[in-house]
């Protein structure tokens, strides 16, 4: 998997790139993940220039390796941070919640590789006409703000559907996971619930220990009739969502307002502060897999490729013999 085209294409030893998760993303897990040989990522989020600027400063502190930076093209700074991203040289981008379409030309003309998520063919299809370099496919079993699709089924129709490198993403935890996107078709996977529990995360320790007991079915969404809908943990907050969905308005009137104030926050408060009654613990599918603490990224990649290659040998002399 070192010869995969996205290897080559970032200079980086192995195809696992870190998810982009707002809070938790910072500059102490992005180093960590590149320095480990994956593609560590800081995310913008909402934050303004200077305080990602600070963030990229002390990454490049941290690791010499290639790291990069999500964009958040629906935050109110969006434009000072793509001034940002091109002032300071940075080597790669992933992009979410829009099109990257505008500001294409000029990450081009400074060499800035550029990596859109998307969550549907259509997307796919339209950021590589646009001139992105690769597409991260994002299914529905991931954490936080997430599609429609399944990572099995929009993974390979992606893979058909465009020419450059696709990145898996979506409800892939273990080695197992790995193979499984590599037989579909990808050049590398994204990983984001893992990484959250690793050691360097910033993540509270609360938020940690919710996520390593959590069982298969302790996810759940919410946000469907706003049309953004998130994957979380389950807890006091999304009971609370969910009523406000039903009861307030229901789908013809929906209480947009409400809905807002209920989410004002909440993703800090269970990162930063630790709540895990009335906050937004994003969280993937995959949680119920996990169950080892306290990981450093080095160990969780080191692991990832040595049961991804066990898995891929294991399988090729069962069906080939």
């Amino acid at each position: 998997m070192k010869s995969s085209k996205i290897c080559q294409m970032l200079e980086i030893d192995y195809p696992i790139f870190q998810g982009a998760m707002a809070w938790v993303a910072e500059e102490q897990l992005a180093s960590a993940v590149s320095n480990a040989g994956g593609l560590g990522l800081i995310a913008s989020g909402h934050a303004p220039k200077e305080i990602i600027k600070d963030k990229i400063d002390k990454a490049r502190q941290l690791t010499d390796k290639t790291f990069g930076v999500n964009i958040m093209l629906m935050s109110p700074f969006v434009e000072d941070i793509v001034d940002l991203v091109i002032e300071e040289r940075v080597k790669v981008i992933t992009t979410g919640a829009g099109s990257p379409a505008k500001y294409m030309k000029r990450f081009k003309e400074v060499g800035i590789i550029v990596i859109p998520v998307v969550a549907s063919v259509a997307q796919a299809k339209k950021m590589q006409r646009e001139g992105a370099d690769a597409v991260v496919v994002e299914g529905m079993e991931g954490g936080g703000h997430i599609g429609k699709s399944t990572t099995m089924t929009l993974v390979p129709q992606v893979v058909d559907a465009v020419s450059i490198p696709v990145i898996a993403a979506g409800g892939i935890g273990d080695g197992r996971g790995i193979a499984a996107a590599f037989m579909l078709g990808v050049e590398g996977v994204q990983l984001g619930t893992r990484f959250l529990v690793s050691k360097e995360s910033i993540a509270h320790q609360n938020f940690k220990a919710k996520v390593l007991k959590a069982k298969d079915i302790d996810t759940v969404i919410t946000g469907l009739i706003t049309g953004h809908p998130v994957r979380g943990l389950r807890n006091r907050l999304t009971k609370t969502y969910e009523k406000a969905e039903r009861e307030e308005g229901g789908k013809e009137n929906p209480n947009f307002d409400r809905l807002e104030d209920l989410g004002k926050g909440a993703l800090k408060r269970a990162v930063i502060d630790g709540d895990t009654k009335d906050s937004s613990m994003m969280s993937g599918q995959i949680a119920g897999l996990l169950t080892k603490e306290n990981q450093t990224c080095s160990e969780i990649i080191n692991e990832l490729m040595i049961e991804t290659e066990t898995v891929l040998k294991e399988n090729a002399k069962k069906w080939l013999n």
